[in-house]
């Protein structure tokens, strides 16, 4: 039998059970090809611990804990504890890991107050834009207009009406040290953000957009080029912030919303009528408010 080691196991196995053209299965690999085996992960109810985690199989080849929806901040709070009680601190450093229904609304509590008491854990989240795995629920993150099972398209609304929760601005308000975005759509930009936030010690957070086939209603093969047209459109805009001041910011030739909007089942109530049009509109309006923001940002 061969002695598993760093070198012989993968940090993320495939054989896991998420579904064709998953954003998320591979901003997991490209996470851990990022921080390397020296991780204890904590991961929140969800996704990505469903499809990776069926008894009695596991894609993770790193320690991994499985916490429920809401405590995930609060038990990667007591793991990092643990180790250094131990004397262990430096044999592992410690990632907590939710969608974005963990990170932006269930959860978020634990979250803050981990950011407060300045506890050295990475936070990931993995931000597909909905409940995915219970069906397909509106979350705090879900975008502006989007149909979802609990916001849905119809004759008293044209999808959900409020615009994206902005997690990453209420991270740099606690003050963390390193505060990024990112998307699958650009894996050497992720990586190159996960080393850079594992150089720093304290809270750190970290958003992936990650397209969801099922949930957002595009074909499988057009995973990456979702992603690319999120931030391409403006609509997720790419940025990083260290010490509470803007370090970098992805600048891309800006393209019409349309773009990104008409490939996703989930809008197109948005191309029927005049009331759809509308609606475009007001969503392009929301991504040239992100073009000119970070411009201006980046410019000081």
């Amino acid at each position: 039998m061969t002695t598993q080691t760093a070198e012989n196991v993968k940090l993320f196995n495939s054989g896991h059970t998420a579904c064709a053209g998953c954003g998320l299965a591979l901003a997991a690999r490209l996470v851990l090809q990022a921080t390397g085996p020296k991780v204890i992960v904590v991961n929140a109810t969800g996704c990505l611990e469903v499809f990776t985690t069926r008894s009695p199989q596991t894609a993770w080849g790193i320690p991994w804990i499985h916490s429920l929806f809401e405590n995930q901040a609060a038990v990667a709070t007591g793991v990092e504890a643990a180790l250094r009680a131990l004397g262990r601190g430096d044999e592992a450093r410690v990632i907590a890991w939710g969608g974005d229904g963990a990170s932006a609304d269930i959860g978020f509590g634990g979250i803050s107050g981990m950011w407060e008491r300045y506890d050295d854990v990475l936070y990931i989240c993995y931000d597909n834009e909905a409940y995915m795995n219970t069906g397909i629920q509106r979350s705090g993150l879900t975008p502006f207009k989007g149909h979802t099972s609990t916001s849905p398209a119809g004759k008293a609304s044209l999808g959900n009406m409020k615009q994206k929760k902005n997690i990453p601005a209420i991270a740099v308000a606690h003050g963390l040290p390193y505060v990024a975005t990112a998307t699958v759509g650009y894996p050497k930009d992720l990586e190159r953000k996960v080393k850079k936030a594992m150089e720093f010690k304290g809270p750190r957070y970290l958003q992936i957009l990650v397209p969801c086939p099922l949930g957002w209603g595009h074909a499988t093969s057009d995973t990456i080029s979702m992603s690319k047209l999120a931030v391409e459109t403006g609509l997720n805009p790419i940025f990083e912030y260290v010490d509470g001041k803007l370090a970098t910011a992805m600048t891309v030739k800006q393209k019409p919303v349309e773009e990104y909007l008409k490939p996703q089942a989930r809008f197109k109530h948005l191309f029927r009528d005049a009331a759809g049009a509308e609606q475009i509109k007001l969503i392009q309006e929301i991504a040239n408010s992100n073009f000119a923001k970070f411009k201006v940002e980046a410019a000081k």
